[in-house]
């Protein structure tokens, strides 16, 4: 089976409590059929069946779902080829297509697993729940598989109001740490939906208890506490949470609401919105572990069940990003609705997505749209900021930055390093090198020490303009190092240490340091560049050149082209072997790495429920 990629151990377990992706989602209803887009169908079986799967391979899945769509109209015989389409059909979202073609599978091999699973699927819906247990009883085996068809099994009981079979059922669930949270979890929500408060709380809980770092959880277990009156204890765990993950959207609506004293309602209502809770958690663990296709399907299955369940529309969206679809990713973003918390995270998203697809002027008016409607919002006027800045708009860039700390005010400043360092960074390329240097210093200072990676992208941006200014040669040497050794499969982090390394006139270390960037990082035109001067400088002209040759077909910046253009003619000047000490001299000719798309995370605070660094929510990026 395609699906098979979703097997994953045990270990994955921690995922697939219900965690919800930045970005914000898609598919209202499942659409009855692929919307006709500009996929002409080619004249033959053999032309449809290459179109479909190139598009596969390129991750599209409207094209996919098109051409396979027609060649199946040339052989429907052919099963592996309607299995192809069957899969492409879920992940696209033409759902009652695709339910139509797993009959015609089903019809040939009645143990087909994602078969069986898509009509159980269908079947809760429709309120058939022992047809529903049939079909996921035939779902297949294997780790991840057992977990879903035992957890969909338990919600079918609970839809049947058979609410201590559902719990036995559950219970059957043994294994590792995780999976008893994640069984104490479903259990609780089981338990809520049949009316066993008592167990519902003793069970929520217990997976609370076990594990505070998941928003799913902490929202469960916080909104069972308010429910009994206890809103002090919902409002600990909701601080707690933000303590760990700051500025959730989620989270700051339901302590807001519970400051208020407004109710918050269930976070599971039904047992068809439970079993969309299983699938959600198995697609947001497939998107966060790099398995889109299968993530894709299961979300779009979750959201087939349960239309308003947000969290999956945001994992979806996000996988589509992920995928390369902007566009598609971009439809599931205006759908969110205006009155939910994630809304403005969702337009945010269409501003940065627009930039990423060339529409620059429309990104801008986007973005500028959302700030007026939103004034005060550090989040949407930094991703502003960020979009002026790739625009090479560095002093506008830099002023919409000034905009947003100025309404820090009082909030804990290491929740907004990255406007600090967003805005240094615009200083540097608007060459107002002090104010620019300052910033990169003050970001250095606020990242938490949880984020090495992050932290590592600061130490080179900050490093690497030291040396190409050549100043603070000592400082900006042990930065770097400490980058790499942070990041050491970082081609631009590896590329700054061995540009430090040839200022410092060792070209031996310098070659050494940039073959290593060059091979992590093949098609950037300044790694090439940098390792063309560090030949030439060691005396290995020829491959200098030809170096220089390879930066030159990999489309350098005009500027950059213009200097490889005159190596290329003339070699370098002959100088002195530079020393390791410090003298002013102009802002940096080269970009630092990343000055345009720094390595940082994306837009505005995303929403994230998975465990551990997948479970905290991002903040401004580039």
């Amino acid at each position: 089976m395609m699906i098979t990629r979703a097997r994953r151990s045990v270990s994955a377990l921690a995922l697939l409590l219900a965690a919800g992706l930045p970005q914000t989602v898609l598919a209202a209803q499942p659409r009855e059929s692929t919307p006709v887009l500009d996929y002409e169908p080619a004249d033959s079986l053999e032309g449809n069946f290459l179109s479909a799967y190139i598009a596969g391979a390129s991750r599209d899945t409207a094209a996919a779902a098109t051409f396979y769509r027609e060649a199946v109209k040339a052989d429907p015989r052919n099963a592996e080829l309607v299995e192809r389409a069957f899969i492409s059909l879920l992940a696209d979202g033409a759902l009652p297509d695709a339910f139509r073609t797993a009959e015609k599978l089903i019809a040939r091999d009645p143990t087909n697993g994602l078969a069986n699973l898509s009509l159980g699927v269908r079947q809760i819906k429709a309120g058939q729940w022992a047809a529903a247990r049939q079909n996921f009883s035939r779902s297949g085996r294997g780790a991840a598989t057992d977990l879903t068809a035992t957890l969909l099994t338990a919600w079918s009981y609970a839809g049947a109001g058979d609410g201590k079979k559902a719990l036995e059922t559950v219970n059957k669930l043994r294994g590792e740490r995780y999976y008893n949270t994640f069984r104490d979890y479903h259990a609780g929500l089981i338990a809520s939906v049949t009316g066993d408060n008592a167990e519902a709380e003793r069970r929520l809980k217990a997976a609370y208890e076990a594990d505070r770092n998941t928003l799913r959880i902490v929202d469960a277990y916080a909104r069972m506490e308010a429910s009994l009156g206890r809103t002090d204890l919902a409002i600990q765990a909701y601080s707690d949470f933000d303590q760990l993950s700051p500025r959730h959207p989620l989270v700051r609506d339901a302590l807001d609401k519970l400051k208020e004293g407004k109710p918050l309602t269930r976070l599971i209502g039904t047992a068809q919105e439970g079993a969309a809770e299983v699938l959600y958690g198995l697609g947001s663990a497939g998107s966060t572990q790099g398995d889109e296709l299968p993530a894709v399907i299961y979300l779009r299955l979750a959201l087939y069940l349960a239309p308003d369940h947000a969290l999956a529309r945001l994992t979806l969206a996000d996988t589509l990003d992920r995928m390369k679809q902007p566009e598609r990713a971009n439809e599931a973003y205006a759908q969110i609705p205006a009155a939910s918390p994630l809304k403005l995270n969702a337009d945010i998203q269409i501003g940065l997505n627009l930039e990423q697809m060339g529409k620059g002027d429309e990104a801008l008016a986007h973005l500028d749209a959302a700030m007026k409607a939103h004034p005060d919002d550090i989040d949407v006027i930094t991703a502003l900021g960020n979009v002026q800045r790739a625009r090479k708009k560095y002093e506008e860039a830099a002023a919409t930055y000034t905009r947003a700390i100025r309404l820090i005010g009082d909030r804990p400043q290491a929740n907004y390093w990255t406007t600090y360092y967003f805005r240094g960074t615009a200083y540097e390329r608007a060459k107002q090198w002090p104010k620019a240097e300052a910033d990169l210093k003050k970001a250095l200072s606020l990242v938490p020490a949880n984020q090495p990676a992050a932290k590592a992208q600061v130490m080179n941006y900050l490093g690497y303009s030291w040396v190409d200014q050549n100043v603070n040669i000592d400082e900006a040497f042990k930065l770097l190092q400490q980058a790499a050794d942070a990041s050491p499969r970082d081609g631009m982090i590896v590329d700054s240490l061995g540009w430090a390394y040839y200022r410092l006139g060792r070209w031996d270390d310098a070659v050494r340091e940039l073959e290593k960037a060059v091979e992590l990082k093949p098609g950037d035109p300044t790694i090439n560049d940098h390792l063309g001067d560090a030949y030439w400088r060691s005396g290995r002209r020829l491959e200098g050149k030809f170096q220089w040759q390879h930066a030159k077909d990999l489309n350098p910046e005009p500027d950059d082209l213009t200097q490889i253009n005159a190596k290329l003619k003339d070699g370098l000047p002959d100088i002195e072997k530079p020393t390791a000490t410090a003298e002013t001299v102009p802002a940096p000719v080269a970009a630092p790495h990343n000055a345009e798309n720094p390595e940082l995370p994306k837009g505005a605070p995303q929403p994230h429920e998975a465990p551990g660094a997948a479970d905290k929510a991002k903040k401004s990026g580039g």
